[in-house]
């Protein structure tokens, strides 16, 4: 797209970007002349201005004689022109001390989102880990005291373990429990889970009156293990931690999706505080559909990605920019996260900021 322009009004154009950006008020060609650089005349700017204009770069607003950057304008600017400048050294502290692998997902994740927010004071997202295949890798029962209830420890992926509590009809044993372990650990570790899901629920319980004692045991637990989560509030409590593993993401947030934080920062940007486009912003937000499938998209980048305006494809974020940057657990990307804003956005500060975030955030991750 630089070629379409010459070097000049490059440089007159990164510098209106970086003047509205920072001011948010239209840019006239004395401001240019003076902050460019360049040793033109006011005449001659205006004649830059409008070779702009015709390209699409920039527009005129009917109130001003000044011109504002396009969605056009601001793509070339991201693209080619911007000076991008990395979190400074108070900024990285902050982020590594919130990051704490110590903690539990839920909370790196709320925390991610939380500092996305308050440091770019935009609306902050991190999408809920997921991974494209879960292994199997050991199950163990534990019998606990006083009623039927046992304690399931999954170890998947290597070593991500995660702990639920389930209810089978009867009291079994530990050493009934030691055997149906053993089973489903020869059976099915490396096994992804839902393939054994799959194996277990259909075939196996299909013949379940073939079966011997130890392999009708190991059947009943894997239907409490691996059945889908309960819907509901009750049921989402208990599917909390590895049942999401089981359906495909990985332990941690309540709910599934992505989690949000500052969109009420949105409210004190001048070109997005109509009540009516607040409206469908928020609308989008609590809907999901539209921002997950978004946020799919950004799973297949290998890189920081910024849609502006239209670029999104869907109408409620036509006058909002959003950044956003892969995450990854054991060298696989499972997640997204990133900062909405307006096209007026401090791009040279949210990219790196956004991509730094989610290598801490990965690297979080990986030491739990």
């Amino acid at each position: 797209m630089t070629q379409e322009i010459g070097e000049r009004a490059q440089l007159i154009l990164k510098t209106l970007v970086e003047s509205y950006i920072r001011e948010g008020q239209p840019v006239g060609s004395r401001l240019l002349a003076r902050d460019s650089g360049l040793e033109l005349s006011p005449a001659t700017i205006r004649n830059i201005m409008i070779d702009l204009e015709e390209l699409g770069m920039v527009a005129s607003p009917h109130t001003s004689a000044g011109r504002i950057p396009t969605a056009k304008g601001y793509r070339l600017f991201v693209d080619a022109l911007l000076t991008v400048q990395p979190p400074d050294s108070g900024e990285m502290v902050r982020l590594k001390n919130q990051l704490n692998p110590g903690v539990s997902v839920e909370s790196l994740l709320e925390s991610t989102s939380s500092m996305l927010s308050n440091i770019t004071r935009m609306a902050g997202l991190v999408m809920v880990p997921r991974r494209e295949h879960t292994v199997l890798r050991q199950i163990e029962f534990l019998p606990l005291s006083g009623d039927n209830r046992v304690l399931v420890i999954v170890v998947i992926n290597g070593h991500e373990v995660q702990n639920r509590v389930i209810q089978p009809r009867r009291r079994y044993s530990e050493s009934e429990l030691q055997e149906a372990a053993n089973y489903l650990n020869a059976m099915f570790a490396g096994k992804d889970l839902p393939t054994i899901r799959n194996c277990l629920l259909s075939e196996m319980g299909a013949a379940r009156e073939t079966l011997n004692g130890m392999m009708q045991t190991a059947v009943e637990m894997a239907e409490e293990v691996f059945a889908p989560a309960p819907s509901g509030a009750q049921g989402r409590a208990a599917a909390k931690g590895f049942a999401s593993a089981v359906g495909g993401g990985m332990s941690g947030a309540a709910e599934p999706g992505y989690l949000l934080a500052g969109q009420t920062n949105l409210m004190d940007f001048a070109e997005l505080s109509s009540v009516e486009k607040l409206r469908q912003l928020f609308d989008a937000f609590n809907q999901k559909r539209d921002m997950l499938d978004l946020l799919d998209q950004c799973m297949r980048a290998e890189a920081a990605q910024v849609f502006i305006g239209a670029e999104s494809g869907y109408k409620a974020l036509d006058e909002c920019s959003i950044v956003t940057a892969p995450y990854e657990v054991e060298g696989q990307v499972v997640g997204v996260l990133g900062v909405i804003g307006p096209t007026r956005m401090a791009y040279h500060r949210v990219i790196p900021l956004v991509d730094v975030t989610a290598k801490l955030l990965g690297a979080a991750l990986n030491q739990r």
